[in-house]
């Protein structure tokens, strides 16, 4: 086996057969397609039951959230690369055989593709602090995640190694996950739009949980504590989780959160010396 898909879903009835479909569509044989439905209560489990091919493998799990779903699936696969997608978004053709051969080439232990956005059926441009860079792009990506998951791809020995998804986080687990993965590895890019994204619903995770920098700020205090950081690094961390933590301070203060604001400033004050700016 090549390459295992995992494709987590969670009421996504609507979508999740154009995401399983443009899979078992691509050029390249030699694949499994893992899907992981964490619990979905709509008709997400009828529709996939009506997707007949070998290739295909149903999982299903009581909802745990999306970095469990992909565990689920990372810890099934049999392939030498695995490759996610999100059921929401779907792939053009010849992506995995074109990202594969790219990684190939290169020497890449992982690597994305470019992607094209979709806001209500309409195509819309990334703004510019979503900007893909190739390399070591560590320090990019302390801001925000700059790796997204329906397009990346990496060689199995990443999950064998500890390059899972952070459980504990319901929000920016792969953001997380990212910042530990370009620490350690520099991540291609095919300059090639071979990812469609769909967005802009009410439904999406991103748009329900509230306070997302609280828990990039949790992922942060997770990589100052992983040994081996380096000073250079490290003090690159201390200035994000400074600015990340000054603002959402200041929100919760501004609502009236004060003890929410008393916890997030005890936090991460040990982490900050010495001290950036004084929260």
């Amino acid at each position: 086996m090549l390459v295992s898909v995992i494709i987590p879903t969670y009421n996504r009835a609507g979508f999740i057969k154009d995401a399983v479909l443009s899979v078992l569509a691509q050029s390249l044989d030699s694949l499994e397609l893992i899907v992981v439905d964490d619990g979905s209560t709509d008709s997400t489990r009828d529709v996939l039951l009506g997707l007949n091919d070998k290739r295909l493998r149903q999982v299903y799990q009581e909802n745990k959230g999306v970095a469990s779903a992909r565990n689920l699936g990372l810890s099934l696969c049999r392939g030498r690369y695995v490759a996610l997608l999100d059921s929401d978004d779907y792939w053009l053709e010849k992506k995995l055989e074109l990202q594969l051969g790219f990684m190939q080439k290169g020497g890449y232990a992982v690597a994305q593709t470019m992607e094209a956005w979709v806001r209500r059926g309409r195509k819309v441009n990334p703004g510019k602090r979503h900007q893909q860079y190739a390399g070591w792009i560590f320090d990019k990506s302390l801001e925000l995640c700059l790796v997204s998951p329906s397009c990346a791809m990496m060689h199995a020995s990443l999950i064998q190694k500890g390059y899972i998804f952070n459980e504990s986080l319901p929000a920016c687990e792969d953001y997380e996950l990212w910042l530990r993965v370009s620490q350690d590895y520099p991540v291609g890019l095919l300059p090639r739009v071979l990812t469609v994204k769909r967005g802009g619903r009410s439904d999406q995770l991103s748009r329900n949980i509230i306070g997302l920098d609280l828990w990039r700020i949790r992922a942060l205090l997770g990589i100052l504590e992983k040994r081996g950081l380096g000073r250079e690094k490290s003090n690159l961390v201390r200035q994000t989780l400074e600015k990340k933590a000054r603002v959402y301070i200041a929100g919760c203060q501004k609502r009236g959160r004060l003890e929410e604001a008393e916890r997030v400033k005890r936090l991460v004050e040990p982490y900050l010396y010495p001290p950036v700016v004084k929260i």
